[in-house]
């Protein structure tokens, strides 16, 4: 369940940028923005019944996760409608404007044969002159993990090398609570280095499945 739902909250906010906002006005922006969430999460939670059938859920279990998924989707766009609000405000430009200024690179594919790694980033943020990039967390942790410190800077050393330049900045948007963003330097990009290496040198010396025991967790069954 906590796959699925965390594939249907992505594509909600991935797709939620491709929506028409030519009758978007500063008086009906929040409205908006919160129907056409709700509008998109129904849609890819509908899209997603097969898959949840799957998992023989009873209704009060089904509806706990959908709700609860709602809710997480409202957190974000709440703080969505602040940052279009103070872009307004800051900028002094149309609501139609500060939402292209606000709108990502959204699930870009980068892929190093150097390092013999790749992955998807959900969200990259050009602002003024800073390159943000934001992954979404649906879990139930709001702090930073040192996995998913790992991801942040293999995020940004896969950035580094196909532009030559490093992101500003790389977070977590949890989405049952808000934003968590570090700043990204030559450690950062040194962390992931080290630790790419590291798997590579040990999964390239033992190749026999002895030397992968299982770890047996609440996720085997």
């Amino acid at each position: 369940i906590h796959q699925i739902r965390g594939n249907i909250a992505h594509s909600t906010l991935e797709n939620f940028y491709d929506i028409d906002i030519s009758q978007w006005t500063n008086e009906n922006v929040a409205q908006k923005t919160q129907s056409a969430i709700q509008t998109l999460f129904f849609h890819y939670w509908q899209q997603s019944k097969p898959r949840l059938q799957e998992l023989h859920l009873s209704q009060d279990q089904e509806r706990f996760y959908f709700e609860e998924t709602m809710l997480m989707l409202m957190n974000w766009a709440n703080h969505f409608i602040d940052d279009v609000r103070n872009a307004i405000h800051k900028k002094k430009i149309s609501v139609q404007e500060a939402v292209q200024l606000l709108t990502p690179i959204r699930e870009q594919k980068f892929v190093s044969d150097h390092y013999s790694v790749q992955g998807f980033v959900d969200a990259i943020h050009q602002l003024d002159d800073e390159v943000h990039i934001i992954d979404y967390k649906t879990n139930a942790s709001l702090e930073l993990k040192d996995e998913q410190k790992l991801q942040l800077a293999i995020y940004s050393l896969l950035y580094f090398e196909k532009y030559g330049k490093t992101p500003a900045k790389v977070g977590i948007f949890f989405l049952r609570h808000k934003l968590k963003m570090m700043d990204v330097d030559e450690q950062l990009l040194e962390l992931a280095r080290r630790e790419i290496s590291l798997v590579h040198a040990h999964t390239s010396a033992c190749e026999h499945i002895d030397d992968y025991p299982q770890h047996v967790g609440p996720l085997c069954k």
